[in-house]
């Protein structure tokens, strides 16, 4: 047999396959992938069968429904001021991995460079190579995720097409400062790059902070390429919908590569979530609310097992140092103990880190646990996890 594509062919199991089989294998308690484990709004739901059963459930127009174009820039507009037009600047996916698929698609050409920040979402590096470029990686400082603004700078080249930037950030929880979004700012300004704004936890940030959009930053507004999730925001990640914000001509290249990846989203989700846009901010912020009492009652937990627990400033994880508990194996070695000893799964962070010939730059003591569910789920892992630590 001919060989295929190169870079998929030598990608294995992702670690969540392989790390939620054996949490089944074993009866554990999976807190390894990312997704709440209740059914989501009840209104957003009765909303979307309303619609199944009336209609329309035909092909949508390829941008979007309308609809749901409007209610992203009016989103876009109250959130963020960007003075977003939902005609020409807003883009309806199949959820932000398409968005984001489109836009490296739509993006990069063979011998390009694309900046991205370790650790990261683990479709960002494949996505990138399959187009020809080459993925350059700045790692944050581990435990508590420090962006190294001079080593960021020393990434930038005449090649650099575009930078990643995903805030809250999957899998650290890192919320970036102000003043690391205006060094990324300035970086892509000097340098002529597009700028990928992941934020699809957008709304799932905790503490008092706010999420802040580079697109506002004076002179970037016509140079990002801003990704929002309906499935993060209103937790019903398996509707799929995301949505893509960007000036005119940048769109129209992204909406390019989206016509013949998916080319459109089922409509009665799409329609759903321009309802749930259109309600009051209390919606937001009680998911945030309950998503922080979450993360307190896991981080509680973990710190009292032995974990040294990052701050969590956002999205549905914690990260961990496992060195307080005076283990000696990997992150995944870790992970897999306590998926079989102990019955709850996690997930190694250096999972999310490009593949290189100095692995000991990757860090192997850190260890990413979801908390978005239930409280006695968490309750639970905690008690597993003490009786197996004594």
């Amino acid at each position: 047999m001919r060989p295929g594509n190169e870079v998929f062919a030598a990608l294995g199991t992702t670690i969540f396959s392989t790390m939620s089989a054996l949490a089944t294998q074993h009866g554990a308690i999976n807190l390894g992938q990312g997704f709440p484990d209740d059914e989501g709004p009840v209104e957003l739901r009765q909303k979307a069968a309303q619609i199944v059963m009336e209609g329309p459930n035909q092909y949508p127009p390829s941008m979007g429904m309308p609809a749901l174009r409007q209610a992203v820039a009016d989103h876009d507009n109250h959130f963020y001021d960007l003075g977003v037009d939902w005609q020409s600047e807003v883009l309806v996916t199949s959820g932000a991995t398409e968005a984001l698929a489109d836009c490296f698609l739509a993006l990069l050409n063979p011998g390009d460079e694309a900046i991205l920040i370790e650790p990261f979402y683990d479709s960002y590096l494949p996505m990138v190579e399959a187009t020809g470029a080459k993925a350059v990686t700045v790692a944050l400082e581990a435990p508590n995720w420090v962006l190294d603004t001079d080593a960021l700078a020393k990434a930038f080249s005449d090649k650099t097409k575009l930078i990643v930037v995903n805030t809250p950030m999957n899998p650290t929880s890192k919320v970036f400062t102000r003043e690391e979004l205006r060094a990324i700012a300035e970086l892509a300004l000097k340098h002529d790059t597009y700028v990928i704004l992941d934020e699809v936890y957008e709304h799932l940030i905790f503490s008092g902070k706010a999420h802040e959009t580079m697109m506002a930053m004076p002179g970037m507004r016509d140079r990002c390429v801003r990704i929002g999730s309906a499935g993060k925001s209103f937790s019903l990640t398996g509707w799929k919908v995301g949505y893509v914000t960007a000036a005119p001509e940048l769109l129209a290249l992204v909406n390019k590569a989206h016509q013949f990846v998916t080319f459109t989203t089922p409509p009665a989700f799409q329609l759903a979530v321009a309802w749930g846009l259109g309600q009051d901010d209390v919606y937001f912020k009680n998911l945030a609310t309950d998503l922080e009492h979450k993360r307190d009652l896991l981080s509680k937990g973990l710190s009292a097992v032995g974990f040294n627990v990052v701050p969590a400033d956002g999205t549905y994880f914690v990260t961990t140092d496992i060195s307080g508990l005076g283990y000696k194996g990997t992150d995944m070695d870790f992970c897999q103990e306590i998926t079989a000893k102990a019955g709850v799964s996690a997930i190694p962070v250096s999972a999310f880190y490009k593949p290189r010939e100095n692995e000991a730059s990757i860090p192997r003591n850190m260890v990413r646990f979801c908390f978005s569910k239930q409280p006695e789920v968490l309750e639970e892992s905690v008690f597993r996890l003490k009786r197996y630590f004594g």
